[in-house]
């Protein structure tokens, strides 16, 4: 298993709840791949550089977690579809 960091930006009109729904399911999908979550941090709300979907601003969450490196590539094609993440990026640490 590979060490991976994964930054995500969701979109600023979406609750607490909403936040949270979105982590279970990331969640849920590195367990699914036999993977485990070491850290997930809240890094806030922040100002985007551009508007990206048409949004000014976003909720910045990192997530480090160790999986297959295979496991990688569907994951991240799982929470592309998600309309609530802005962006994503991951990489190997």
């Amino acid at each position: 298993m590979k060490r991976y960091e994964a930054m995500f930006i969701l979109k600023p009109d979406l609750d607490k709840t909403g936040q949270d729904k979105i982590l279970g399911h990331i969640r849920e999908l590195v367990a699914k791949h036999n993977g485990t979550i070491n850290e997930t941090k809240e890094m806030g709300k922040n100002r985007l550089a551009y508007p990206l979907k048409k949004n000014k601003e976003g909720v910045y969450y990192l997530i480090n977690f160790s999986i297959a490196p295979d496991a990688v590539d569907g994951i991240k094609k799982s929470l592309v579809l998600n309309e609530s993440i802005l962006r994503m990026l991951v990489i190997e640490l």
